[in-house]
């Protein structure tokens, strides 16, 4: 089983709409999948129908301040995809485990304890937009970071502390983290601006690799997920991109990012019926 955190601690930049429909293209591709949902706005929870209107779900709150399992907290929402649900209860955690011995470590405790009993492929986790107790917990806990990134300036800006964070994370708490591939949301490909943007990110992680840091190792993925309004409407319909609208251009630039996460983990991809 491979484990990714998802993170930027930049909000508006498609982290949580990457969580959700790239966790929903690799199990429509036949690999089992678990999203956890770190972020206490837990709209990738209601991204997938798993909002106050389903009644007290265990939730990730619970799982980090021990009044439940991981296998207690998992949901199944498609074939091949199961969700651990966030509550807004969760903005609280980092001063509740302020006293805790090892809160760094809980989540990865917790994943440990129930890898063998629920037998996923890839487990994913949607953080929030921070670099606070709960997405520390996720690192600690992950081998891997996806980064998503919106081409433009100010979303790189702040870049170099996250990548810090990932670098102190890797040193004191996780030498299995690396950063392994950067996502592009929101791109504009009718502007230079976006086409100079991914030129950069691209030299930049690449010389990262050349000096064998694992902060810095990352791909900056080929597929590049385009301005779409379909990917803002399908929340509100508590639907991935995939059953809101197949044939948009979201729900094909997601099939071709999922594409190239098979390929990099070696997964074999199943034709969707035979999943089923």
């Amino acid at each position: 089983m491979r484990s990714i955190a998802i993170i930027n601690q930049k909000g508006g930049v498609g982290k949580t709409t990457t969580a959700v429909n790239l966790s929903a293209a690799l199990a429509a591709s036949g690999v089992r999948v678990g999203l956890i949902d770190l972020d206490p706005q837990a709209h990738a929870s209601l991204h997938f129908g798993l909002g106050p209107q389903r009644g007290e779900l265990a939730n990730t709150y619970d799982l980090l301040t021990g009044g439940k399992t991981l296998g207690e907290c998992w949901q199944s929402v498609e074939n091949n995809l199961w969700v651990a649900p966030s509550h807004i209860d969760l903005a609280a955690a980092e001063v509740e485990l302020a006293g805790v011995v090892g809160r760094e470590l809980i989540l990865r405790d917790a994943i440990t304890e129930n890898a063998a009993a629920q037998n996923f492929d890839l487990v994913l986790m949607d953080c929030p937009p921070s670099l606070g107790i709960l997405t520390i917990n996720a690192l600690s806990a992950v081998d891997d970071v996806f980064l998503p990134l919106q081409p433009h300036f100010l979303a790189l800006h702040g870049l170099s502390k996250l990548l810090q964070t990932i670098d102190l994370v890797h040193r004191r708490l996780n030498d299995r983290l690396r950063l392994a591939g950067v996502v592009l949301c929101l791109y504009d490909s009718s502007t230079r601006l976006a086409a100079e943007i991914s030129a950069d990110v691209s030299t930049y992680f690449s010389e990262g690799a050349e000096r064998q840091q694992p902060w810095l190792s990352g791909r900056l993925f080929s597929s590049r997920i385009r301005r779409n309004i379909r990917l803002a409407e399908a929340p509100s319909f508590e639907q991935s991109i995939f059953k809101y609208a197949p044939s948009s251009a979201g729900a094909e630039d997601y099939r071709a990012l999922a594409d190239e996460v098979l390929a990099l983990y070696g997964l074999q991809q199943t034709p969707v019926a035979q999943a089923a």
